[in-house]
């Protein structure tokens, strides 16, 4: 029986904690934030906060303890917000061991460095004197029907073959499969970058557009996320798969993207700090990750003019249908020059 730790108690933190208890009957570790996350869980076995309505195994031990957390953990999935991944692996670090296994499942980049999660992780994790064996899972899932169970698949991507094939083994059963990758960048570009896209889907469906519209946004966004992946050194193909195409089509398309939601309501006038106000804590990674995409599409000298029309409508005011207005009358592209 593995011991597995899962460091964040959001919705998909939840979920996952979740499917590692049923997953070979590990013993499952999650640390919450939020005392009342843990008065739930103990008490009620569910997290009414995040996650209501899926029952929590008991094999999941909730604590609000780094140590206690991570003590004689194998595996150690990270599932917080990008903007306190630094932060919390700072206060990990003394607890951390050679031999663990780190998985980050965390969809965004940290705003102000620009980096990817595993990148993050590596810098905090360089002081201990070992390299952390670390991957990225990312894929199209919703916390509620993974938590349900229902058919989901996902990747799980690092250069170290023995971490990719141990986490699928230990995570994957009846009702979650994951696949296989070497692309960390691709996968951490492609499950960050997405985001950003679903709140340009949720504007369209906002202003009352149509599937037409939708179509050429999923189509022309996944084009430039691509331009971005191959820069920043990630596959190609691996905007194909489900960290890539899948992930984006879901979140820009389900009724349950948090960050599809906010572009909805932007679309209906709504002021984005009113948005956010009414979410109750609950995150949506694509209003920091779009400062973040802009960011590294200048650096790398990508054209991302999706990405940059939502930080303009997200951060500097611009109304949404001037935004599609100048996207529509730019000058002629070809299709295929990615």
């Amino acid at each position: 029986m593995s011991e597995i730790a899962v460091i964040g108690a959001g919705a998909w933190g939840t979920a996952l904690s979740i499917v590692a208890a049923r997953a070979g009957n590990h013993r499952v570790r999650l640390w919450a934030h939020e005392p009342e996350v843990r008065e739930s869980i103990a008490t009620r076995r569910e997290n009414a906060l995040f996650l209501p309505g899926h029952p929590i195994p008991a094999n999941v031990t909730v604590t609000n303890d780094f140590a206690a957390a991570l003590d004689g953990a194998r595996i150690v999935i990270s599932v917080m917000p990008s903007n306190h991944c630094r932060r919390l692996f700072e206060g990990m670090r003394p607890f951390l061991r050679p031999e663990m296994l780190f998985v980050s499942a965390t969809k965004g980049l940290e705003e102000n460095s620009l980096l990817r999660m595993s990148e993050v992780i590596s810098q905090v994790l360089a002081s201990t004197g070992f390299p952390p064996r670390l991957g990225a899972l990312s894929g199209p899932s919703f916390a509620t029907e993974v938590a349900r169970g229902d058919p989901t698949a996902v990747a799980i991507a690092s250069p170290d073959p023995d971490l990719v094939h141990t986490v699928q083994l230990e995570l994957s059963d009846a009702r979650l499969r994951l696949y296989t990758n070497d692309d960390v960048v691709g996968v951490e570009l492609g499950g960050s970058l997405k985001n950003v896209i679903a709140i340009a889907a949720g504007v369209c469906d906002g202003l009352g557009l149509g599937h037409n519209s939708v179509a050429a946004l999923i189509t022309r966004g996944l084009a430039e996320i691509t331009r971005l992946c191959v820069a920043c050194g990630g596959q190609r193909e691996t905007m194909a798969g489900l960290a890539g195409l899948g992930d984006l089509v879901l979140t820009c398309t389900g009724g349950l993207s948090r960050n599809r939601t906010v572009g909805v309501e932007l679309g209906r006038g709504r002021k984005l700090p009113d948005i956010i106000a009414g979410m109750h804590g609950m995150v949506a990674e694509g209003v920091l990750t779009t400062n973040a995409a802009v960011g590294l599409a200048k650096t790398h000298g990508v054209e991302m003019p999706i990405s940059e029309k939502m930080h303009a409508i997200l951060h500097e005011g611009k109304s949404p249908s001037e935004a599609i207005h100048e996207l529509m009358t730019r000058s002629a592209k070809s299709e295929t020059g990615l």
